[in-house]
């Protein structure tokens, strides 16, 4: 076991545990109508106001399949490096609940529309390679309503037949750490892609988390399903709290039972919803309603020539062509509207700029100010044009660094061209020797003792640099200073 697989293991009081971790992440399918019907999908809709006669289960109604929806599972397959299959087929999932009106779910068992694939996660200490199992369409189930009236549930069926991606793992993940990630990773896949928004807070990503835990190098344990953990942050907190309920349960001399369990995130911990159901119990059958499923090779292949550069081809190749480093191009690609920004800054002048200064700016500056304001960077105040110019007169010498942060305020706050900006207030860099002699002479004749110092201790120049941009109103040239102060100091 490597370094990095032992710095995951969990401390128990008959020694270390490894956790083993499998998810089935949910992703709603961008697409306009559901899947089996022409009712909208459209967020926020008062209930029951987007239901056909075919998501309300009326008798005689027919689902008839939504073509952009398979063309969705496809691309997103196809951005998974995975297999299509170009014959699957849908089946009755059967059980009953109040939000199913068919009392049986459409989805894919034996034979998905996509089968193995891989999504490669970058962590700070190893890069690990997580396989896909499968990826199969099926319908969303309606919403129940609970606290709307003291003695009554209602149903929402607006959800009913939403199209769905169960985007299934293999139990290739060992911490929470690692699932995070890889939910992270594969949630910036789908929406590069445009297949699925990750909205979490609407329900359109949500996980099935499978954890259990054994001994280094033993066969594995028994597993637990907590459902429909719909945060990244809930997801490490449930996986690390049913690690060791069950650890604490084997240690005890117990035994963990097969079930599904539920996160509740205010008291951060998982509590029994029911025993786990196996394939069995859901009676899959061929849906009667529907043929095999069957796609054209010229289908998929016009599919894939149309795919966008996604996450991993992007960074290497702002590795490659920008000479940015791993960790800068990993934080630049996350998000592809990210990337797009960074690269209209980098390539939006006369001629290209510096793109380890344009990567500083946007992840430094610009991202931290959007994460400060919750804002996402298409409201961003300042664009890419915008910063641009700022870091051309920061190159040209026109305004020094700290003045390029306060016009990146203004321009933030106010909006504007940043090189008038600077011209109206006077923000120049001042660069004539003479001004910035004189503000020298005084500043070293205000402090006798520091400037004696400076003689055997150098690092104290950089006192004075601080002092004299400060007496300039951030205006002097840094680089004059400093060459000034160690002319007149002795240094």
């Amino acid at each position: 076991m490597d370094a990095a697989a032992k710095s995951k293991l969990i401390k128990g009081s008959t020694g270390d545990w490894e956790i083993v971790i499998g998810m089935e992440v949910h992703a709603q399918v961008t697409s306009q109508a559901k899947l089996f019907s022409g009712a909208s999908t459209a967020f926020g809709g008062e209930p029951n106001a987007h239901v056909s006669l075919i998501d309300a289960a009326m008798p005689g109604m027919l689902p008839v399949i939504n073509e952009e929806c398979v063309a969705q599972a496809v691309r997103t397959g196809l951005g998974l490096k995975a297999q299509i299959n170009l014959r699957s087929v849908f089946d009755r999932k059967n059980y009953f609940y109040p939000d199913l009106p068919q009392g049986y779910q459409i989805s894919q068992y034996k034979s998905p529309v996509v089968g193995e694939g891989e999504v490669v996660v970058d962590l700070p200490e190893e890069t690990i390679r997580v396989g896909i199992e499968r990826l199969h369409l099926e319908q969303d189930a309606g919403k129940s309503l609970h606290d709307r009236h003291p003695t009554m549930s209602f149903v929402d069926l607006n959800r009913s037949g939403v199209a769905l991606m169960e985007i299934v793992s293999k139990p290739d993940l060992r911490s929470p750490e690692d699932a995070k990630a890889y939910v992270m990773k594969l949630r910036s896949i789908l929406r590069y892609l445009g297949t699925c928004d990750g909205d979490m807070e609407k329900g359109n990503l949500r996980a099935d988390v499978n954890v259990s835990v054994r001994k280094p190098g033993a066969p594995l344990g028994t597993r637990c399903e907590i459902k429909n953990v719909n945060s990244i942050r809930f997801i490490g907190q449930a996986i690390e709290h049913e690690a060791r309920r069950q650890i604490e349960i084997i240690e005890d001399g117990g035994a963990i039972e097969q079930e599904t369990r539920l996160f509740d995130p205010v008291r951060g911990e998982t509590r029994s919803m029911r025993s786990k159901e196996e394939a069995h119990d859901y009676r899959y059958f061929p849906d009667p309603d529907l043929l095999p499923l069957e796609l054209a090779p010229e289908f998929v292949e016009a599919l894939r020539t149309s795919l966008p550069e996604l996450p991993d081809e992007k960074k290497h190749r702002f590795v490659a062509d920008y000479a940015l480093s791993g960790y800068d191009a990993d934080v630049l690609v996350a998000e592809r509207e990210s990337a797009e920004f960074f690269e209209a800054v980098v390539c939006g002048g006369a001629s290209r700029r510096d793109a380890k200064t344009a990567a500083n700016w946007v992840i430094n500056e610009l991202f931290g100010r959007l994460n400060k304001e919750g804002r996402e960077i298409g409201a961003s105040p300042v664009g890419a044009e915008q910063l641009g110019i700022i870091l051309d007169l920061l190159a040209e010498g026109t305004i020094s660094g700290k003045i390029a942060k306060d016009v990146f305020e203004i321009v933030w706050n106010e909006g504007g061209d940043p090189r008038a900006i600077v011209e109206a207030r006077g923000l120049k860099q001042v660069t004539d020797t003479g001004e910035i002699e004189r503000a020298v002479d005084a500043i070293i004749a205000a402090n006798p003792d520091k400037a004696e110092q400076a003689k055997t201790k150098p690092a104290v120049v950089g006192w004075f640099v601080g002092q004299v941009i400060k007496s300039s109103g951030g205006k002097a040239n840094p680089q004059a200073v400093n060459t000034l102060l160690r002319q007149k100091l002795g240094v």
